[in-house]
């Protein structure tokens, strides 16, 4: 992808609204033998870690739309209780659009979710995701940001998806991934990822529902006053 293609892609995926998708809202997610939508199991101390990957061009409604979903409490007898610790992460703690980094490449702490909104990136955040997806239970991008993915390497071999301005071009420059139109979001076991914009939103409520079953999705939907449906199956 050229720079100038990266750059207007990321552009779209900030400005311009999303354009209407078919009714198939997700590709088929990771299921169990019987069928089921395949858990993943909270830690069995501590809260889940977040990490949101920053940089320069970072598209605000990529990461604030599921740090907003993360963020949400859930009721445990009554009271907030906290499901998840959410920290950003960049190859240095310089500040870049208003923005500074909690932690950098090097010191972040080991994530349990990983994810890649749109963002001019860097070859350091592409090495770090090579060198984390293999331990988190899900490392996620929303829009151009599978174009991270990609270059990784993570995507080779895989059903994915971005924002519906960028598939032609992310098609031409890796062909090794399927591209998948008119999605909300594509899951596979440990990698997922979303279209644009608000689609990112949709992937983090499906995983929250992962870890804690719909009700508790449910929830935190109504918490944020989500009524898209689209990350239910």
């Amino acid at each position: 992808m050229l720079r100038r293609d990266f750059l207007r892609s990321t552009a779209v995926c900030g400005l311009a609204a999303a354009a209407p998708l078919a009714p198939v809202w997700a590709d088929e997610p990771p299921r169990t033998a019987n069928g089921a939508v395949k858990p993943l199991a909270p830690p069995k101390e501590g809260l889940i870690r977040v990490a949101f990957a920053i940089s320069e061009g970072t598209t605000e409604i990529d990461y604030v739309g599921p740090q907003a979903v993360f963020q949400t409490w859930h009721e445990v007898g009554g009271k907030p209780s906290p499901q998840f610790k959410l920290y950003t992460v960049s190859h240095s703690r310089e500040p870049m659009g208003g923005r500074i980094a909690d932690y950098t490449f090097d010191d972040v702490p080991p994530p349990h979710i990983v994810v890649v909104p749109a963002q001019r990136g860097s070859d350091a955040l592409r090495s770090w995701l090579r060198k984390v997806s293999g331990k988190t239970d899900v490392t996620m991008s929303v829009c151009i940001g599978a174009y991270h993915l990609a270059v990784a390497g993570l995507l080779k071999g895989l059903r994915a998806t971005s924002h519906h301005g960028s598939i032609d071009s992310l098609e031409k420059e890796f062909p090794d991934v399927t591209w998948v139109r008119g999605v909300r979001f594509v899951e596979n076991e440990k990698i997922s990822t979303g279209g644009g914009l608000t689609a990112g939103i949709d992937l983090a409520l499906h995983v929250v529902e992962r870890y804690f079953g719909r009700d508790r999705a449910k929830k935190v939907a109504e918490h944020i006053e989500y009524e898209c449906t689209g990350w239910m199956r």
